[in-house]
């Protein structure tokens, strides 16, 4: 059983046990070999000639926009913050959504604006943030307005099971925007929050309502790639989600099971 995905020339992938996977696929392809974060987020959206339109944001532009989102994190201004969301990210949010969000972060002390990357429909400035659990590296990924319409934070240190685990609890929570921050910045390009919404909507009306992760267990790993069962339990039933990471720590597909496990007789 194959995972069936939704792009039509998905990218040959290096784990067996993937083989296994079946079912709702977010269709994110891994895309092996590629640089980091910020070089891939706009690899697609740079000029392709000197005649090409002008960027989405000139870099004074983009960076007056990250200074104005940052400061409203440092704030905590869930209104504010909610405010500078692209209106694709204020359909599947709240005001009291980013305020809930926003008590489970780390509090943002000061950062540091680095690279602007400008494309022909967005722009991706990078920061270093220090925060009350230290240095963060984040992509703010902006639309013609100055508006959020993505972000990625570099969790490249941390355990692939933990970020997979993460993803899905972001997810069990509502918190579509939250959950789409773990994919890589190509795949947010590709995958937006709506359609996280959607596939989990989808997957609960199978299985019932979310209760629970039981474990996050990393499966399979290659050089570039890394498979983790985030073994999930559901009214329902139990089933496990399949979660791709490349070798940054970047979640590049997603499958939900389209046939779950049939609950089981009480014993």
């Amino acid at each position: 059983m194959l995972m069936r995905r939704l792009r039509s020339a998905p990218q040959p992938v290096a784990l067996g046990l993937l083989a296994l996977a079946t079912g709702l696929s977010i269709g994110l392809s891994a895309m092996p070999g590629t640089p980091g974060s910020a070089a891939r987020a706009q690899a697609q959206a740079q000029p392709q000639s000197s005649s090409a339109t002008l960027p989405a944001l000139s870099v004074e532009q983009a960076r007056a926009a990250a200074n104005r989102i940052l400061e409203a994190v440092r704030s905590g201004d869930a209104n504010l913050r909610y405010s500078q969301f692209s209106d694709e990210l204020k359909a599947v949010s709240s005001p009291s959504m980013v305020a809930a969000t926003m008590r489970t972060q780390p509090k943002l002390r000061r950062w540091t604006l680095l690279s602007v990357r400008s494309g022909l429909r967005s722009t991706t400035v990078e920061a270093s943030l220090i925060t009350s659990k230290g240095q963060q590296d984040l992509f703010m990924v902006l639309n013609d307005a100055g508006q959020l319409t993505g972000y990625h934070i570099d969790l490249t240190d941390e355990a692939a099971s933990l970020v997979a685990r993460d993803f899905v609890t972001a997810l069990s929570q509502g918190h579509f925007i939250t959950a789409r921050s773990f994919l890589s910045l190509p795949m947010q390009a590709e995958i937006p929050a709506e359609r996280l919404q959607l596939r989990w909507q989808e997957l609960e009306r199978q299985t019932g309502s979310f209760v629970r992760i039981l474990k996050a267990v990393e499966a399979d790993s290659s050089s570039d790639q890394r498979l983790v069962l985030v073994h999930t339990k559901f009214n329902r039933l139990s089933d496990s989600l399949f979660v791709i990471l490349n070798s940054n720590n970047e979640i590049i597909n997603v499958d939900f099971p389209n046939d779950p496990i049939a609950p089981k007789p009480v014993r």
